[in-house]
């Protein structure tokens, strides 16, 4: 297991972003997990531009496959009075493997007031649950995770999954590390398991400015709407241990098979 601060701790910094490796326990086959690549991006938009206001969304692009060496530039997009636009990059000898821009912008003064977003439908583990980890050489193996046993679609997944080392990160950089860590919801649907699937792309708007939960815990949900021809569109969405809605999030993803 290697803690992402450790990995932010011994990166390269240049004036534009920095250098670091993506250690062998972070692949899943044969690239990084797209939410350590899309945290490492985030943190390279945070050092780039000073004082920027919350987090609101990210628009996350998985091009091609990262290994090994990888370098994450940010780019300034644009910056007015109350919204700043980020665009970072991260490459490594195969070429660009991630694209994402970071929208980040100040609470306004407004007359609307509308919360209709769902909460969380099921309570966090007891401190005595069982708890799942995946094998140490795989990305699962940086999350603790568990398994509700709450009433499921057919293509649709709901578990609680916290970072076994989650201390010392900036909290949006831990959301895009932990916000995709559930297999896509089309995978429950292949009659075998092996099918390869790869997110394309991650659209994901937060709903707070700062989150914050207990012990860690993330409720993480997917449920693919469509699945055919070799592509499926699905809904995803982050709660607190309070249940409180954290983010809601897209995502395409091409099945292989």
């Amino acid at each position: 297991m290697t803690p992402i601060a450790d990995i932010l701790a011994a990166a390269e910094r240049a004036d534009t972003g920095f250098r670091t490796t993506i250690p062998t326990d972070w692949m899943q086959g044969r690239t990084a997990f797209g939410g350590l690549s899309a945290a490492l991006a985030l943190q390279a938009a945070l050092d780039h531009e000073p004082d920027l206001p919350p987090l609101r969304s990210a628009q996350v692009a998985f091009i091609g496959p990262l290994a090994g060496a990888v370098t994450v530039t940010a780019t300034k997009l644009r910056r007015g009075r109350n919204a700043a636009f980020i665009q970072s990059d991260v490459t490594s000898e195969a070429g660009l493997g991630l694209r994402a821009i970071y929208v980040f912008m100040a609470e306004l003064p407004s007359a609307i007031a509308h919360d209709e977003a769902p909460r969380g439908p099921v309570a966090p583990p007891a401190p005595d649950a069982e708890l799942h980890t995946g094998p140490e050489t795989f990305f699962t193996g940086n999350f603790n995770l568990w398994d509700p046993k709450h009433d499921l679609g057919s293509a649709e997944w709901l578990r609680w999954a916290r970072l076994r080392a989650h201390e010392g990160l900036h909290p949006m950089v831990e959301l895009m590390a932990i916000g995709d860590a559930l297999p896509p919801g089309a995978f429950k649907l292949a009659s075998e398991r092996q099918t390869p699937l790869s997110s394309l792309n991650w659209q994901i708007n937060f709903l707070t400015p700062e989150p914050a939960t207990q012990d860690g815990w993330w409720l993480l949900h997917a449920r693919a709407d469509t699945a055919h021809h070799g592509y499926s569109s699905q809904r995803m969405a982050i709660w607190n241990a309070a249940g409180e809605p954290v983010a809601e999030a897209m995502q395409g993803v091409a099945i292989f098979g």
